[in-house]
Formats: structure tokens, sequence, C-alpha cells
């Protein structure tokens, strides 16, 4: 469950399904509820009580009664008891909760049988995660990994959390159109910048590098502090704009110093839906190895 779209996974055998849809924009809670009720029926039928588990990834801070207290990209949900609206599409069936950021780490670090990564995935905002010795960290019941408000830029734009300089504010998809259409005179749709980076247009190739420079700080920041080889930068805002990752390798690259290796960066596995996939994972595995986005 993302700020502006949910995507559902059916795994069953050797089988699986998938679909995407867009939340109303700042949709009511019981509305958006309705609305993933009426897709999970489309899907299911009358079987839906046949689920064995379901794992959501989600990018809200819940409190430890399920509860959000921060969802910037829905803010409507503020107040709301997720787990009670969201257990009850499910009666009778185990679901499970982890923050989106981390269940993308893992879901990339599974792909490529990895121990090791870093996680990054820019869309409507930025999240991450890292994985180290093939767990999640923090850890259970230790707080999701609040990448997309690691502070790159103190006198850097206001994020949505309120704070000056986070990540998030400074590469999240928002984030880049905003900065394209200041350096353009008029707005910027996402196709509009995707076509002019690919044509080389400086004021698209502005906006991209400045957001590729601070999401390479913060790689770097997290691999040097954690120690870790690998960075996947995923993310339906990234996966889609062709060459983003190279850019930030490049980036990377940059600020290389003597003495300290840089991360090898790769593109997401996954593309866009790394969330989705760590959420079939969690629904799988023992929750204690992932951790839920609690306060």
């Amino acid at each position: 469950m993302g700020g502006t779209k949910v995507a559902i996974r059916v795994e069953d055998g050797a089988t699986s399904r998938e679909t995407t849809f867009l939340w109303v924009d700042a949709g009511d809670p019981a509305r958006d509820v309705a609305a993933l009720s009426d897709r999970l029926t489309t899907m299911f039928g009358e079987s839906r009580g046949s689920v064995r588990a379901v794992g959501v990834a989600m990018p809200a801070t819940l409190n430890r009664d399920g509860r959000v207290i921060a969802w910037p990209g829905r803010p409507s949900w503020v107040g709301i008891e997720v787990h009670a609206a969201l257990d009850a599409l499910f009666p009778g069936t185990v679901v499970r909760y982890a923050d989106d950021g981390d269940l993308a780490a893992v879901a990339e670090a599974d792909a490529i049988g990895a121990r090791d990564v870093v996680y990054l995935g820019v869309g409507t905002g930025v999240g991450g995660g890292v994985v180290l010795d093939g767990r999640s960290l923090p850890g259970p019941d230790a707080g999701s990994c609040e990448v997309g408000h690691l502070i790159v830029d103190r006198s850097g734009a206001v994020c949505d959390c309120g704070r000056r300089g986070c990540l998030q504010g400074q590469a999240s998809g928002p984030a880049t159109l905003r900065r394209a259409a200041e350096s353009r005179g008029e707005e910027v749709t996402f196709f509009a910048l995707r076509d002019a980076w690919l044509a080389r247009a400086p004021w698209a190739v502005s906006a991209v590098r400045d957001s590729c420079a601070s999401i390479a700080a913060a790689v770097i920041g997290l691999a040097e502090l954690v120690g870790v080889p690998h960075a996947v930068i995923g993310g339906g805002f990234a996966s889609s704009l062709p060459g983003f990752t190279d850019e930030v390798a490049t980036q990377i690259a940059d600020l290389r110093r003597a003495g300290v290796p840089t991360p090898r960066v790769t593109e997401a596995v996954f593309g866009g839906l790394s969330s989705l996939r760590g959420a079939v994972l969690l629904a799988r595995r023992s929750p204690t190895a992932f951790r839920a986005a609690t306060a």
C-alpha cells in the first residue's frame, strides 16, 4: 500500500496473479478500504477465506496498536487503526505488517542471494532499508529504517515530515518534478521529464542529477556506516526513468575516498514492486525475520 497506489500479488503453489490500482486523490480511509475490498473480491470471488497468510507493506508509521500516527502520502489515514481495518478483510487469516522500504530491501537481497544490501526506493516518497547478515535492520520491534528522512542538505527543501533537507524532500519523484518545473518555468509531468531527460535537455538533466546526488550521498553514508558492499536502487519513479541508477552510480564514484571501497550499484530486480514481493515473503516466513513500522 503506497501513497498513490496499491499493488496486490497472490501466490498459490506455482501460479501467481498481480494487480495494481490507484487510490482516489486525497481519499477518505473508509472509501480506500472499500476500494481495496472490491479489488480483492474481483481477484478472489467468494474464496477470500481460503487465503492462508497475508503480508502488508506500507510506508505509514504505526504505533504498537496498529494506529497510523504519520503518513505524509495519505494524511487522511492518521488515527486509523490499520490492523483492525485490514484484518477485517481477511477474517481468520494471519495478517502481518512491516515497513515497505524494509520489505523491499529484504526482497531484493533475497532475489540476488546477497546477505548485505542497502536498498533505496524512489517513488512518491523515498523509502529504503538495510539488510545485514541476511536480516533487516535495526531488527524486530525496533522501528523501521527511516532512510527517506536522512538529512542530506540542511539548507534543502522542507520535507513532508516538517524537517528541512531530508532525502525524501530532495530526491523523491515529486521533489524532482518540482525542481524541473522551477528550472523550466512551467509545470512538468513525469512523461515530459522522462522525454527531456533522454533528450538531455539541460533543465531535465539538472533536476535528475540533483536527485541522484542526494541518493548517492545517502548510499555512501549508509554503506560506510554498516559496511555494506551492494546498493540497490528501485521504486516506481527511479525504475521508470532510464539511466537513473547509472547516474546514481556515477555520483557515488565521485564520492570515492582513498582506502574505502564504494558499494556496487544495481537496479532493483523487481523494479517498482520490490515492496510487494517483500510483502509476499513476509506472509510466507516467520515474522521475526522482519520488523513492523512501529513507533
